[in-house]
Formats: structure tokens, sequence, C-alpha cells
């Protein structure tokens, strides 16, 4: 039996998407997401863990994440 993976980010992009043009002309575009996780320690102290993805967008979605993204942006992916 196979098995699935499936993953929501939410985040902010932090930096702006590299497009590019692959062989047989489809495009690609590249983003960084950081993603954030806030809890307070035994302490009673507010932390903070930020997490960094490497995202990778095929076809019309690529074109359209190149278009309309920029740095700072909330995605949802």
């Amino acid at each position: 039996m196979a098995g699935v993976n499936k993953v929501i980010l939410i985040g902010n992009l932090g930096a702006e998407p590299q497009s590019r043009q692959l062989n047989d002309g489809k495009t690609v575009t590249n983003l960084s997401v950081a993603t954030s996780e806030t809890w307070k320690d035994k302490d009673g102290q507010k932390q903070t863990r930020s997490e960094w993805h490497r995202v990778s967008i095929f076809g019309k979605g690529a074109e359209i994440a190149a278009k309309y993204l920029k740095s700072g942006s909330k995605v949802f992916i």
C-alpha cells in the first residue's frame, strides 16, 4: 500500500520569488517560506522558533506566484 504525505504551510516569504524557464518551456518558481511557532516557557517567557522551507512551484502556478508574490507576502501552500 502506498503512503500519502500531505503538508500545509502557512507563512511569509523570506525573499523575492526566483523564477526561471526549463528546457521544455515550462516555468519553475522557487520560494523561501518561513513558518513560526510561539509558546511560553516554564518561566512564562514568550519563545519563538522559525523554520525555513524551500518550495518549488511548476507550470501555471509558478507563473502566477512570480507575478503576484513579493518578499514578506503571506502564503498558504
